[in-house]
């Protein structure tokens, strides 16, 4: 099923609750200039509806859900600001608040999925930060990177360890605990866009970058990929992988698809791609896998529509 939206769509996230709820970031005038809107919509029998939405003065790019409170959920701006909204509080109330510290736009926001109280934004600041909701600002700033950071993704295994995906061609792992990085991966010779990391083998990590490739790495032998998956014709904006399956990872991509891939086939042949999703008609650039519901997958782009599906359906059919 789909839903169509004002703005162009950035970014979309499973509630951690809700099977059948979902928080979509959306920029106007595809985020270069102008204002953004989070949207929280529910499907149901009779389809897809909107519970709540925020307006925002500038664009948003990406979005995340607490996870110690189903009613709170947070949203990167193109302003530099993180809006915190409360689902269950009055639309005067909203937002939440407004944590400003970052100089450029926030592009990246996750929920620690081990520790839940916490959360990290990425910037194009070239900085990340540590939040707490009940700080009055962020609890550490991690600068090392040297051109703008892409994504954020926690470990679910290591409530301690983060990774980042940069521009400046690396990809960096962290551990709270330490004064610095304790790894960086040189992992695409172009800009990297995305990570995350595998579900069920806390050393394993994908990445996508804008050389069209997505590549998984073992963190203890980074110099040589496990695998690489070749199939898109334009840079890799989001890789999630499985939360119900190892060896599977999903991809958006700038050439308006959706694909599914077993990283553990033999590299380079047919068996690798499992799945071609082409509903979007513009640049597909948001991405989730539902945790609660096995198969399950959101897609949003700048064609200004969201779309919900079982990976064994078709995209645009009317019901799930």
């Amino acid at each position: 099923m789909h839903y169509r939206t004002a703005y162009n769509g950035y970014a979309c996230a499973f509630s951690p609750f809700h099977e059948n709820r979902i928080a979509v970031a959306t920029a106007q005038n595809f985020g270069i200039i102008g204002n953004g809107r989070q949207h929280v919509l529910e499907w149901g029998p009779m389809g897809m509806r909107e519970v709540a939405a925020f307006d925002t003065a500038d664009g948003l790019y990406d979005c995340a859900w607490c996870e110690e409170n189903e009613n709170i959920l947070v949203s990167a701006s193109g302003d530099g600001s993180i809006k915190v909204w409360d689902l269950s509080a009055p639309g005067a109330m909203n937002p939440l608040r407004s944590l400003e510290e970052h100089s450029h736009e926030v592009y990246s926001v996750e929920w620690n999925p081990s520790r839940r109280d916490c959360f990290l934004s990425a910037s194009w600041d070239d900085t990340i930060k540590l939040w707490n909701l009940d700080a009055p600002g962020s609890l550490r700033t991690f600068a090392e990177h040297t051109y703008c950071i892409y994504t954020v993704s926690w470990n679910p295994a290591h409530a301690d360890v983060f990774a980042s995906a940069s521009g400046d061609n690396t990809v960096k792992i962290w551990d709270l605990r330490q004064p610095a990085s304790t790894l960086t991966m040189a992992a695409h010779a172009y800009e990297i866009l995305a990570t995350d990391w595998n579900k069920y083998n806390d050393c394993i990590l994908a990445t996508g970058s804008v050389d069209k490739s997505v590549k998984l790495w073992d963190v203890r032998n980074p110099t040589v990929p496990l695998s690489t998956l070749r199939g898109h014709q334009y840079a890799v904006r989001r890789v999630k992988c499985s939360p119900h399956s190892e060896a599977i990872v999903y991809t958006a991509s700038y050439d308006m698809t959706l694909r599914m891939w077993d990283w553990k086939a033999p590299e380079g042949t047919p068996a690798q791609q499992l799945a071609v999703w082409d509903q979007h008609t513009e640049f597909a650039v948001g991405l989730d896998v539902s945790t609660l519901a096995d198969g399950l997958i959101a897609s949003t782009g700048w064609d200004e529509t969201v779309y919900v599906w079982h990976q064994q359906s078709d995209p645009r059919a009317v019901a799930l």
